[in-house]
């Protein structure tokens, strides 16, 4: 009975979504223009060259090599599967949702297992550190003010893989595995190697952009609906999609360290459209979402006390 009820509900939203896509079709094809602008400037060019380059890193075996080099140090920091290392690692340098690509790939070639992988997940919501600088820039003129918020974003995340550490332990034991035998492992020609990587990387991306549209669309329409402007607006555009909610911090007249403290709190949780990008990713998988959802809610309340200590100094 309740799943009829939510069936008829769905429904019922989504016929009413359609009337409102039809009676706002400039706003609706105006937010589309400008999804692709921000999927073209800001999110393929941070990603594009990350995801080739992870690709080709994994069939190269670097997640094994980093596994033997840091299994004693992921062990004694998060419980961890050595492994992981490789995720984090790249996690920081490409941003969300890159580590669900990672943690997916490194889970299809049996790496890691999907409890490690659940728990890797809960602590490797890295922004772009690009990203960060050049979207914070536009409306933050201090750049050590920036810097704060990318350190209490970074170093939230650490903690939440401290306060995940007893949950889904891997078993440790040391490897037997010897360096020069895994880069001595049989592997494809460098062309199959990029054309493979190549084809992934434009994957995903292209669901990163439907997502994106899907989520800039949604808040169009509420944002026209309620007819709300101010701190709402930019709470609701930020709540659903990460990039618009920035970018709309530039339009409130409020001083330049609430602005910083609103970033912290959006980059920390990340937006629906980010996590559905992750949703996606990993919906094919046994990682569980859940424990992914309630680090972010973590991550956002840890991150704003960091911020906070930080600007003390």
């Amino acid at each position: 009975m309740k799943k009829n009820i939510s069936n008829i509900l769905f429904i019922t939203l989504l016929i009413f979504l359609s009337f409102e896509v039809l009676k706002e079709s400039e706003i609706v094809i105006s937010t589309v223009k400008s999804s692709l602008i921000i999927w073209q400037d800001n999110i393929f060019p941070s990603l594009f060259p990350f995801f080739i380059i992870s690709n080709i890193l994994i069939e190269l075996h670097l997640p094994e090599i980093l596994g033997v080099l840091f299994e004693n140090l992921m062990y004694k920091l998060f419980r961890i599967n050595g492994n992981a290392s490789f995720i984090i690692f790249l996690s920081i340098l490409s941003g969300f949702p890159s580590s669900a690509k990672y943690t997916k790939e490194l889970l299809d070639k049996n790496l890691i297992n999907s409890g490690e992988a659940t728990k890797i997940l809960t602590f490797t919501h890295f922004s772009n550190p690009l990203f960060v600088l050049g979207t914070l820039n536009i409306f933050i003129n201090e750049k050590s003010i920036i810097i704060k918020v990318l350190l209490a974003h970074y170093l939230g995340n650490f903690i939440i893989g401290l306060i995940f550490r007893s949950y889904k332990i891997s078993k440790h034991k040391k490897s037997e595995i010897n360096i020069r035998d895994i880069i001595n492992y049989p592997k494809y020609s460098f062309g199959n190697i990029l054309s493979k990587s190549i084809s992934n990387a434009i994957s995903t991306l292209l669901l990163v952009l439907g997502t994106v549209t899907t989520f800039l669309i949604l808040t169009s329409l509420i944002n026209s609906i309620l007819d709300i402007d101010g701190i709402y607006r930019v709470l609701i555009n930020g709540f659903f999609e990460i990039t618009q909610g920035l970018k709309s911090l530039e339009s409130l007249n409020m001083s330049v360290y609430i602005k910083a403290l609103l970033s912290t709190i959006m980059l920390s949780f990340g937006g629906l459209s980010v996590h559905m990008q992750i949703l996606t990713i990993i919906s094919a998988t046994e990682i569980k979402y859940f424990p992914y959802f309630i680090s972010r809610l973590l991550h956002a309340l840890i991150s704003i006390i960091i911020f906070y200590i930080l600007m003390l100094f």
